[in-house]
């Protein structure tokens, strides 16, 4: 390189710091300069709170009520008035529990037994852990129908979902109409063998019908405790209630049951061993069919148990494995990795049918933060993702579990927090 070429790069390079802090200086007064970010007024934060707890946006008079309410602090308060709109029943809620309903997450499936189960709790304003064990269905008042002019309306049935459907069709306001009822007077099941959602009919359709009713339970730690069976697998469970139908030596290697089916399985057998009397009697999706249930001294033919057959299918994979003859359950989840969902303590951890099951789901820590991210997503349209989302979450469910469990608060905590979005 001339030396001409080595004088120029050395200038270049003494000035290049210069530049850079030429360039930093002007950068950080621009930003002293530039004015504050503007916040979302009451205004904003009314109509945005309206649009996420209802999905529409709201009429005058309703965005001046909200506005002076949040103006004066009363942000709950604004909320609140929100979700007394039928929007946040027919529509928000709705879409809310609907894919819960079924093995696809189909949202727009037609209104069902579950949802309206989901949404009346909400209504009501009740424990919210009644969604998986009391003898409770929600259905249309017949009176109300008539007195708002909905005479059309089928009457509730155990065996089709024409109830519900045109309850969605004609755009039936919910909130008015749906009053609570037992299942057992309804369905043919006795009062001990309800358990909220769990023995709705749509549940019924779409998690006993075939199979060997391990669905119920995998589909209900997806939807109330936020957890699949991929995020459960624990290898270090006892394997003895492992059914017969799972072998042990998949494709003749016995590492894959070892490493692979045992780590669900261990958990999860013992568990959907609850359901061991409930059937779907139907056609899968059909318009009609309904859940059965073998009462006491209801022995099936093919097992000469209560035990439905199901339980007992595939015998010949592995002859050793566990055979079904009740239907009590053991969590040999409070143990090993998966008693980080919070089992409470105050319960035995094992039990007998669908109701016990649900009562040590519901009570767990899991459940809470479950509606808690739930409806955060829901209300904010995105996940939690910063440290304060996070916190908020947190927040929320602690509140939840110390408040009721309340299903409703949650949404207008999370439309409170996300106002400025």
């Amino acid at each position: 390189m001339s030396r001409h070429h080595t004088r120029a790069a050395s200038g270049l390079s003494n000035m290049a710091p210069r530049v850079a802090l030429a360039m930093a200086v002007l950068m950080a007064l621009t930003a002293l300069l530039a004015p504050p970010p503007a916040q979302a007024n009451a205004r904003d934060q009314a109509q945005r709170i309206h649009n996420r707890l209802t999905g529409t946006p709201p009429d005058a008079a309703m965005l001046d009520t909200m506005a002076a309410l949040i103006e004066a602090g009363e942000l709950r308060e604004a909320a609140l008035l929100a979700t007394e709109q039928d929007a946040f029943y027919n529509v928000v809620l709705k879409n809310f529990a609907t894919p819960w309903t079924n093995r696809d997450g189909d949202i727009f499936a037609p209104l069902n037994d579950y949802t309206a189960t989901v949404i009346g709790l909400v209504i009501d304003d009740a424990d919210f852990r009644q969604v998986l064990t009391e003898d409770v269905v929600y259905v249309g008042d017949p009176g109300e129908l008539s007195a708002l002019g909905f005479n059309d309306i089928p009457a509730v049935s155990a065996n089709n979902n024409q109830h519900y459907a045109a309850l969605e069709r004609d755009n039936v306001p919910l909130q008015q109409v749906l009053i609570s009822r037992s299942q057992s007077s309804l369905y043919d099941l006795p009062s001990e063998a309800t358990a909220g959602v769990m023995t709705s009919r749509a549940a019924a359709n779409a998690f006993f019908y075939a199979g060997t009713n391990r669905a119920m339970l995998r589909f209900t730690l997806m939807n109330h405790l936020c957890h699949d069976l991929e995020q459960l697998k624990d290898g270090t469970r006892p394997a003895d209630r492992i059914r017969q139908d799972i072998t042990r030596s998949p494709g003749g290697d016995s590492r894959i049951f070892i490493n692979n089916c045992v780590t669900c399985h261990a958990g999860m057998d013992p568990l959907a061993q609850a359901f061991a009397y409930y059937q779907w009697d139907g056609a899968e999706n059909a318009p009609t069919g309904q859940i059965r249930y073998n009462r006491e001294g209801q022995n099936d033919p093919v097992t000469g148990t209560r035990v439905q057959p199901k339980y007992l299918i595939n015998a010949n994979n592995f002859i050793h494995g566990f055979v079904t003859e009740d239907d009590s359950w053991d969590n040999y989840w409070r143990e090993g990795q998966n008693a980080v969902l919070g089992w409470d303590g105050s319960l035995p951890g094992s039990g007998a049918g669908a109701k016990s099951l649900g009562m040590e789901l519901a009570n767990s820590e899991a459940f809470a933060t479950c509606q808690a991210e739930k409806t955060f997503r829901t209300v904010c349209l995105r996940r939690p993702a910063s440290s304060a989302d996070i916190t908020q979450v947190a927040n929320m469910s602690g509140a939840f579990r110390n408040n009721g469990h309340q299903l409703r608060d949650l949404f207008v905590d999370a439309a409170v927090y996300c106002r400025g979005e």
